[in-house]
C-alpha cells in the first residue's frame, strides 16, 4: 500500500509518499480502508518537526491520529464488525472494553500516528473496540474532523466546563477548528451566551456567522475592555482557549467572573502565559487542561454534525500523495482551514 512516512524529524520534505507492506489485522483488530485523515497542527506537523519529543514517537512513523473509512478485513476474535461497515477511529489504543464490544485485544498499545502506524495510509489496523460506527448520512471527510475536533470541543464545554444555558462563554480562536466548533456547541447545544474572539475582524466575523452573540477583534481592541462592555461588566463564566497566546490570554483571563472556569486542550501560540494570581484566587477560578475526548460522546458528536447543528470548517481535501504539501500549507498559511487527506483520491 501507499503511505506517507517520516524516518527522521525535519521539514515537510522528510514526509515521503512511498510503498509499505499492507497491514494485517491481529487478534482483536480490524483493518480500515482509509477515506479521510485530518492534518493536525501539533500531533502531525509539530511531531514531524521534532517539537513533540516527549511523545517518544516510534520511527519510521506513519502519522495520522484520526481516520474515517470502511472496514476492509477483520481479525480473529472480532464479532461486532464486518467488512463494509462505515467507521471512524482515533487516539490512544487500546481503550478499555466498551459495553457492546468485548472483543479481546492484547496487541501493541499507544497513540495511532505516534506509537503505532497512523492514518496517512491507504489502510490502517486498529483494535476493534476503538471503532465508532458512522451515521449513514455522514460523509467520511466530515467524520474524520468530527472524530477529533467536535469530540474534543464537546468534552471541554459539556463535561469539563459544564457550561449552562444562563452562562456566558468566551471562545478564543473563533475561526479555527476548535474555536468555530466551540461556538456552535456553546450556542446550539447548550444555549449559552457566546462571545467569539479572533485576531482580525475577518476571523471574528466567522464567529457571528456561526451563531455567536458578539465578537471581539483582539488584534484591534483590548479583549478585556470589549468583553466587559458586551457583558455589562459581568464577565464570563467559561473561557475556552486552545491557543495560549501570551499577549492576549492574560487579558482574557481577567474577564472570568466569580466561580468561573478556564478550559484548554492546546497551546500552539504559547505555551508559556502569565496570568494574574490575585484574580485566580479572588474569583475562585478553576483551570482545567483536558486534551482528548470521551468515547461515550462520539455518537452524539457525529449526530450533531449530521443534523446540521455543527458546521465544520474544512478548507482543503487533498490526496494522500500531497501529505508533505499539506504540512507545508499548515506551516505557512494560518488561514488554510482544516486539511483532510483522502487516500482514495490518489
Amino acid at each position: 500500500m501507499k503511505a506517507a512516512v517520516f524516518a527522521e524529524y525535519g521539514p515537510p520534505d522528510v514526509l515521503r509518499y512511498t510503498d509499505v507492506p499492507d497491514p494485517q489485522p491481529r487478534f482483536g483488530e480490524v483493518r480500515i480502508k482509509v477515506h479521510a485523515a485530518t492534518v493536525n497542527r501539533v500531533l502531525d506537523v509539530g511531531l514531524r518537526r521534532g517539537e513533540e519529543m516527549q511523545r517518544d514517537a516510534v520511527l519510521p512513523c506513519i502519522p495520522g491520529v484520526d481516520c474515517a473509512g470502511v472496514v476492509d478485513a477483520v481479525g480473529p476474535g472480532v464479532t461486532r464488525w464486518k467488512v463494509g461497515d462505515r467507521v471512524a477511529a482515533a487516539g490512544t489504543m487500546p481503550l478499555e472494553p466498551v459495553p457492546d464490544d468485548d472483543s479481546p485485544y492484547d496487541g501493541p498499545s499507544g497513540m495511532m500516528g505516534i506509537k503505532r502506524p497512523g492514518a496517512f495510509a491507504e489502510y490502517i489496523t486498529v483494535p476493534a473496540r476503538t471503532l465508532i460506527r458512522l451515521p449513514s448520512d455522514l460523509e467520511f471527510h466530515q467524520a474524520a474532523v468530527a472524530m477529533r475536533h467536535v469530540a474534543t470541543a464537546y468534552n471541554l464545554l459539556m463535561n469539563i466546563a459544564k457550561l449552562r444555558p444562563d452562562e456566558w462563554a468566551l471562545i478564543m480562536g473563533a475561526s479555527g477548528n476548535l474555536g468555530s466548533i466551540g461556538i456552535q456547541i456553546a450556542k446550539n447545544v447548550v444555549g449559552a451566551h457566546v462571545i467569539g474572539a479572533a485576531g482580525s475582524d475577518e476571523r471574528a466575523q466567522v464567529g457571528l456567522t456561526l451563531g455567536a452573540d458578539a465578537v471581539v477583534d483582539y488584534g484591534r481592541d483590548d479583549i478585556y475592555d470589549e468583553v466587559m462592555r458586551i457583558t455589562n461588566g459581568r464577565g464570563v463564566d467559561v473561557l475556552y482557549d486552545n491557543i495560549g497566546n501570551p499577549r492576549v490570554l492574560p487579558r482574557a483571563f481577567k474577564t472570568i467572573r466569580l466561580g468561573g472556569r478556564l478550559v484548554t486542550a492546546g497551546a500552539h501560540a504559547g505555551p508559556e502565559v502569565t496570568i494574574d494570581f490575585d484574580h485566580l484566587y479572588d474569583r475562585r477560578i478553576t483551570i482545567y487542561g483536558m486534551p482528548g475526548r470521551r468515547v461515550s460522546d462520539e455518537a452524539t458528536c457525529f449526530q450533531l454534525v449530521s443534523d446540521g447543528k455543527i458546521k465544520l470548517q474544512i478548507g482543503h481535501v487533498l490526496p494522500l500523495s500531497q501529505a508533505a504539501h499539506a504540512h507545508r500549507m499548515m506551516e505557512t498559511d494560518p488561514d488554510c482551514g482544516k486539511i483532510v487527506l483522502d487516500p482514495t483520491l490518489d
